[in-house]
């Protein structure tokens, strides 16, 4: 197997650490604008199999080229650049998947899927943790009933040592959290499509010690098309993140005071974007290089089997790999995205076109696949 992954940051090199794992695998060409700065777990890793390869996806005949002389593509670019990465997947005929995070440009992808079968190939938008993992617990839970009431989900990347006021510390982009916190979110209430608030409705969330309470407010994304997927079959479906309390008490004053807007503003003659100047100000001070995070996870899904109440639960929590240097984001969101990667390549994904990881990804040999790298999945 030739495996292609797009983007040197974190996640994808999280996802090409773990492909080299694979024997299987012949190649893993790593491609970004600046190769050089693979983190510490990756460039240490000494495998022949590793080829960093310097490119600008922007240069689309660059990026086909290198497509067509690999079996797999698996894109941790940022979510705007995963539309045309997709079509040129298809043309190139190489399977695509994707971190995703943008239910609009999934939307769009999924326009790629006639040709797609045509090209007998198969595209996966996003199948990271959130939207990823959850969807492929939730859509099983949902295979398993007959009829399915609820399904809830939450997740949250957390410090192992929360430090105040926020109790948070950067785990992947604090752009992208910031476009979560200020972005309204999908949900199914009585079976209809409606929009909530982002920063909302908070409730509190149980864990196992030493995690205990966590509360949980709603973000956009996290499940992408899985209410539009299920409208009118499901009566409640959302999605909230995890977070250590009061979290979302210091965030939601900081948005309504417009602190996270988009629209420029004149400060002493500069015109300045706000949240520009938050993240700049922000940034350093949540970037903790020596801290190590943890991911937690809860997926509810509630309903009837032959007439009977049935609720499935799933809960994982999974901690920063200290022997590697590989945090508990990069293994809950890059694993996934190999694992996705290599199903797609060596046949145990058979769908073709363009199917969400819901209903593409076999469940069970997912599962097992994390479960081999530490990544537990517990089914309560």
């Amino acid at each position: 197997m030739k495996m292609l992954v797009l983007g040197a940051g974190l996640q994808g090199s999280a996802c090409a650490f773990d492909l080299l794992d694979n024997p299987r695998v012949d190649v893993v060409t790593i491609a970004d604008l600046y190769p050089e700065r693979l983190p510490a777990f990756l460039l240490t890793r000494s495998d022949a199999r590793l080829n960093p390869v310097t490119v600008n996806v922007k240069d689309h005949a660059a990026v086909s080229s290198l497509m067509q002389r690999h079996d797999g593509v698996m894109s941790a670019l940022p979510y705007y650049f995963n539309g045309p990465m997709a079509k040129l997947a298809v043309a190139a005929e190489s399977h695509f998947a994707d971190l995703g995070g943008n239910t609009e440009i999934a939307f769009e992808q999924q326009k790629l899927d006639s040709v797609a079968r045509e090209n007998n190939i198969s595209v996966i938008p996003d199948c990271g943790l959130a939207p990823g993992m959850i969807n492929i617990l939730a859509s099983e839970g949902i295979r398993r009933l007959d009829h399915t009431d609820s399904v809830k989900c939450y997740v949250g990347g957390l410090p192992q040592d929360p430090e105040p006021p926020l109790n948070y510390q950067i785990v992947y982009s604090l752009e992208g959290a910031l476009d979560y916190y200020t972005t309204p979110s999908f949900v199914l209430r009585d079976g209809r499509l409606v929009q909530v608030d982002a920063l909302s409705e908070l409730e509190q969330v149980e864990f196992p010690k030493p995690l205990e309470t966590l509360e949980a407010f709603h973000t956009a994304g996290g499940i992408s098309t899985m209410p539009w997927q299920y409208e009118g079959k499901v009566a409640t479906m959302e999605y909230k993140t995890l977070r250590y309390p009061g979290h979302m008490a210091i965030m939601r004053p900081i948005r309504e005071l417009g602190l996270l807007d988009l629209d420029s503003t004149e400060v002493k003659g500069q015109r300045v974007v706000p949240r520009d100047v938050f993240i700049a100000t922000v940034e350093p001070r949540l970037r903790k290089p020596e801290g190590q995070d943890l991911v937690a996870l809860r997926v509810v899904v509630a309903g009837t089997t032959a007439g009977a109440r049935r609720a499935i639960r799933w809960r994982l929590v999974d901690y920063y790999d200290a022997k590697r240097g590989i945090s508990a984001m990069m293994r809950t969101t890059g694993y996934s995205l190999s694992i996705t990667g290599q199903m797609q390549v060596d046949g145990r994904i058979t769908a073709r076109g363009v199917q969400m990881p819901g209903d593409a990804v076999p469940f069970g040999a997912y599962v097992t696949e994390l479960a081999a790298r530490g990544v537990v999945i517990e089914e309560l």
